[in-house]
């Protein structure tokens, strides 16, 4: 599931941005019968509603991922250009794209048919063991490489944590969290640090236990490579946080062996992530719930 941006504004929580375009069950199977007639007898069943996508499984082994907005129409071109090749070099699995589906009269935008990942989303369950963090540092590893210079770029993702300031601050008079003074401390704290000098990486971009994949008590997937982009791997390793409690974020940055301007950049993008959840999920509990456990996590690893 995507998490918000940062570029709301106004005061209180805002809502998920309206769709453009309305897209049900039938006007999925509709286009599957227009594009993709092979697919067409299948069941369709609705899956979830993201700020950009939303999502539709198809049979046991695929799912229909349309866009439900303008602005995620970009977010389908890379997936289904970077993804594929990503996916081979990955030790978990993605739900990478099968086929590109193309506007036609009635949908206005690309969309694409990938790879349904089985199993639950981690925030459905327990912190991870000392195994999923050990797993997940592998998969950081592996995609964390040098990305090539037609990278997709984000304006929000694997940014210097200047970039992210105009948002933190909206997000934090958004909210009214108790911890509000220290969040601010802490994060202009954080924008002292020195700025990531390294090759741009490939960072996922949203990693929180929405978009990571549970099955038989072990992580096996991460999905929703919407933000996939070439930054700082800091993003990425915001997870630590994000889905880790003081044990599991321990095991994890041990294995990520990370240094400690790369950790403390991590930390801040966390905050920024959870601050932007608590700030864009008025009508969504689930990404509330995840921005304030992350913005906890990060307040009580800050203190000790």
């Amino acid at each position: 599931m995507h998490a918000p941006d940062e570029g709301t504004t106004g005061s209180g929580p805002a809502r998920m941005p309206e769709a453009e375009l309305a897209i049900d069950g039938s006007f999925v199977r509709d286009l599957l019968e227009r594009q993709l007639p092979q697919y067409a007898s299948r069941r369709v069943e609705f899956v979830a509603n993201g700020w950009d996508n939303c999502v539709y499984r198809l049979g046991e082994d695929l799912a229909v991922r349309l866009p439900r907005r303008a602005a995620a129409v970009p977010l389908v071109d890379s997936e289904t250009r970077w993804l594929p090749s990503l996916a081979t070099v990955l030790p978990l699995e993605v739900p990478y794209p099968v086929h590109r589906g193309e506007p036609d009269g009635r949908m206005p935008w690309a969309w694409s048919v990938v790879r349904w990942v089985s199993g639950a989303p981690a925030d459905h369950a327990t912190a991870p063991s000392a195994a999923e963090a050990r797993s997940l540092a592998g998969f950081l590893g592996a995609l964390g490489t040098p990305a090539p210079h037609d990278a997709p770029v984000n304006p929000f993702r694997g940014v210097p944590l200047a970039a992210r300031d105009a948002g933190v601050r909206r997000a934090l008079r958004r909210v009214d969290h108790p911890g509000a003074e220290r969040c601010l401390a802490i994060w202009e704290e954080s924008l002292g640090l020195p700025e990531y000098r390294g090759p741009a990486v490939w960072v996922h971009g949203d990693l929180h236990p929405a978009n990571l994949i549970r099955r038989d008590g072990r992580l096996v997937g991460v999905v929703d490579w919407g933000d996939l982009t070439a930054g700082d791997p800091a993003c990425d390793l915001q997870v630590a946080w994000t889905w880790c409690d003081g044990p599991g974020r321990a095991g994890l940055l041990e294995a990520a062996g990370s240094d400690g301007l790369t950790v403390a950049r991590a930390r801040a993008n966390a905050l920024a992530h959870g601050l932007a959840c608590l700030a864009g999920s008025a009508d969504n509990p689930r990404m509330a719930a995840i921005g304030a456990a992350t913005v906890r996590e990060v307040l009580a690893d800050h203190a000790g």
